[in-house]
């Protein structure tokens, strides 16, 4: 099993005929994603990638059944994109764009508010690598073979992070159920508890990895809810332990400026929740394979 994505989920790439959309749609293509087609506005009717190309999100998943898309809009049109994407009724929605402003995520966040929680899209990034349930599907920008199946869950707000955590996991033959890309940006779609809620039901999931790092409350927001309602291990790194306080990190979410939101508080907020810490990104491994050990 895997969360969000299956083999079958029909997947719609907005900005497809772009030259980023068109270069990673033809990667998730050669993966084994079922991408069904595209949106770029004034080119609906045309075929690209051997897909059909729509006008609208609407026009597209009535036309294809798609239950999924993924947003390579360039930043000052994104969040109309998302927007088109949840009035589309699309399920799961995950923004690679990097650089859409505060303002405008606010403004998505605030219209999503719309939906009752049952129709409400789930909405991973902006600022995003993606998500991908290796063997099965992927949406994102990746790099697919560093990921093999497995029970392990991952959840991160950096990209390269997560690629070394899948690929030493790897390294000892443990497996990925689903890795979800959450983004870096201090305002994103969804958060560590939301994702850690989903895994928490999947059966097939019997540990969840979270990849944090320095600013915002979401890491501990995640632990304490994990605490009280997991049932599965669940194992965290930090990064920034070394950054000093106010220091802006490469993610616009990076900057510290709370209690609990540095590394070295987070950290001993997650060891108290009984979390598993990750002392150093060249650390997932052991710690991930002790925690399936015990677990099993």
């Amino acid at each position: 099993m895997a969360i969000h994505l299956k083999k079958t989920t029909k997947v719609l790439v907005q900005g497809f005929t772009g030259q980023i959309g068109s270069f990673h749609s033809a990667d998730m293509i050669k993966y084994g994603t079922n991408i069904v087609g595209g949106v770029t506005p004034g080119k609906g009717g045309m075929q690209h990638l051997e897909k059909p190309v729509f006008n609208t999100m609407k026009e597209a998943v009535d036309a294809t059944g798609a239950e999924a898309s993924i947003i390579f809009v360039p930043p000052p049109f994104a969040a109309d994109s998302i927007m088109e994407a949840a009035d589309a009724g699309i399920r799961f929605c995950v923004a690679i764009t990097d650089g859409i402003p505060s303002q405008d995520m606010i403004r998505v966040k605030r219209y999503m508010r719309r939906y009752k929680a049952e129709e409400k899209m789930v909405l991973t990034g902006p600022n995003c690598a993606g998500t991908i349930s290796p063997g099965k599907s992927m949406m994102g920008i990746m790099p697919g073979h560093i990921y093999i199946p497995g029970n392990v869950g991952v959840i991160g707000r950096s990209g390269t992070l997560g690629y070394e955590a899948a690929s030493q996991m790897k390294e000892i033959g443990v497996g990925i159920s689903t890795s979800v890309g959450i983004g870096g940006d201090p305002i994103n779609g969804s958060s560590f508890k939301d994702h850690l809620e989903m895994f928490e039901k999947d059966d097939e999931t019997k540990a969840v990895v979270i990849i944090g790092e320095i600013g915002g409350p979401q890491e501990v927001e995640a632990a304490m809810w994990a605490k009280e309602n997991m049932s599965k291990p669940v194992v965290g790194y930090i990064a920034g332990l070394t950054a000093p306080k106010g220091r802006r990190m490469g993610h616009a979410g990076a900057i510290i400026s709370a209690v609990g939101e540095s590394a070295a508080e987070k950290v001993e907020i997650l060891e108290e929740c009984g979390v598993s810490v990750v002392p150093n990104p060249s650390s997932f491994a052991p710690i991930i394979k002790d925690v399936l050990d015990k677990a099993s």
